[in-house]
């Protein structure tokens, strides 16, 4: 497979995972934001979404303030942001169209239709006013549906050769990235310092984000009790059987690296380095990860994460 090939499909199963990741983002911030004054509604959780999803910076160099209304436009629309929803829907469908012929008919009908259900909802968009409630849930609805048809159609139609295998690959790699970053930005900026850990607000801001993730009946599965932050963690990172921990996200990416390797007949830096950290998830304690301290194990986590996108690149996806 060409370099060019492999690249495009990577980068259009990350851009899909990212716009499923902003759609979940935003939803978890609606749901803070219409929380009663009494249990923390309109405090951080803008700026934590912008946060979770890399903005921030690029957020504050463009507006004066953080409200609901600038967050959603930038989060969803604003093509100033390299991230936007509406750029990854983009970026994703022009990744798509470069290897269209590497893609199964209901892989790209899956992500044309979200591009072209997005394109009507620009139109109507009227930047700067307030987003009416429901059509903004639609949307998210559109682009949660997209992602979700789209892994689907990979997952059931796609041939299980090289093609299928740097798709995957990107999905966790991307989906690694996400989970840590918004388990980190909790830790840090939605709690306020006046509010105590295991109040009224810490419980609701922790169930958003296992909404956000997909994760609240599991949690509840696995756990049996209440809500607590340090088995939310811990389902977040060490538990296998969580599609979006960070563990098993690795387990996945080891393991399409491998395909890969076998299917070309070498291994090298990317392989090793994803099996390191597996190996090192796998032999984890959340005793060992609360020892190092949350924001630590997850900033050297996603620099770990990070690296490995860099060798994969170079590995496998620069002529």
């Amino acid at each position: 497979m060409l370099a060019r090939t492999a690249d495009n499909l990577f980068w259009l199963a990350r851009y899909a995972e990212r716009a499923d990741f902003l759609a979940r983002i935003v939803d978890a911030a609606l749901r803070l934001g219409a929380l009663p004054k009494a249990y923390g509604g309109e405090g951080t959780e803008w700026e934590s979404a912008l946060s979770s999803a890399g903005a921030l910076e690029r957020y504050n160099e463009i507006h004066d303030r953080i409200d609901s209304t600038g967050a959603i436009d930038f989060l969803v629309f604003d093509e100033r942001n390299p991230s936007s929803i509406v750029n990854c829907i983009e970026f994703g469908r022009t990744n798509a169209r470069a290897v269209r012929t590497a893609l199964t008919i209901e892989m790209w009908q899956s992500i044309n239709n979200g591009w072209l259900e997005l394109k009507r909802f620009q139109a109507i968009r009227r930047p700067g006013q307030s987003y009416d409630r429901e059509q903004l849930a639609q949307l998210i609805d559109i682009v949660k549906k997209t992602s979700l048809d789209f892994d689907g159609s990979a997952y059931r139609t796609m041939l299980r050769n090289d093609s299928y295998f740097f798709q995957r690959l990107g999905l966790y790699v991307e989906r690694a990235d996400n989970t840590a970053r918004l388990l980190d930005v909790k830790y840090h900026m939605l709690l306020p310092e006046t509010e105590a850990v295991g109040g009224s607000l810490d419980y609701f801001q922790w169930t958003a984000i296992l909404r956000a993730v997909s994760a609240h009946t599991a949690y509840h599965w696995v756990y049996r009790e209440g809500v607590k932050p340090w088995l939310i963690a811990d389902l977040l990172i060490l538990r296998e059987e969580m599609p979006r921990s960070l563990i098993s996200c690795y387990e996945n990416i080891a393991r399409f690296l491998d395909a890969i390797a076998r299917a070309y007949g070498r291994q090298g830096v990317a392989q090793r380095h994803a099996r390191n950290v597996f190996t090192r998830l796998s032999n984890a304690t959340m005793k060992d990860v609360f020892d190092i301290g949350l924001h630590e194990f997850i900033t050297a986590f996603v620099e770990d994460n990070n690296k490995l996108g860099a060798d994969i690149a170079e590995q496998y996806l620069i002529d």
